[in-house]
């Protein structure tokens, strides 16, 4: 018999668990910043109607984390995502972030963020079936 048991993880163990690895990465890399700073932006056509949107923020070591990047299908390929991104680009920079990260995967966006300037830094091969998973970071000047 076991000395440990695994059990399906209730809501308030979930900040012991974020608590404890945030504490053991500190302890060995100190943050840069105490929190996480949100950078949400949305984009809005004329009528005020939402046609896209980035989910995005700077983490404990001032890296520029963009989580999600997205625009309405009709309005693609007219700038609007590229205005997002240098959004919350020149933001972050203004905040002394010297790195951006993020992963889209080959069906998504790859060319779009190779064209913003990202590089491919490992991608996960066949994930999912037949596609690929690319992990794209960019170094951030002023």
């Amino acid at each position: 018999m076991s000395e440990f048991v695994i059990k399906p993880c209730k809501k308030e163990s979930v900040k012991k668990i974020v608590d404890g690895i945030n504490d053991y990465n500190l302890d060995k890399v100190p943050a840069l910043s105490n929190l996480w700073t949100s950078l949400e932006y949305v984009a809005q056509d004329k009528n005020g109607i939402e046609i896209g949107g980035i989910l995005a923020g700077i983490g404990y070591w001032n890296g520029l984390e963009i989580k999600i990047l997205w625009v309405k299908e009709e309005f693609r390929k007219k700038g609007i995502g590229t205005l997002l991104l240098e959004h919350v680009e020149t933001i972050a920079k203004e905040k002394g972030v010297t790195v951006a990260m993020l992963d889209t995967f080959d069906f998504q966006a790859e060319d779009f963020y190779l064209k913003n300037g990202y590089t491919p830094i490992g991608e996960i091969k066949n994930f999912p079936e037949g596609h690929r998973r690319i992990y794209l970071s960019k170094r951030l000047t002023k």
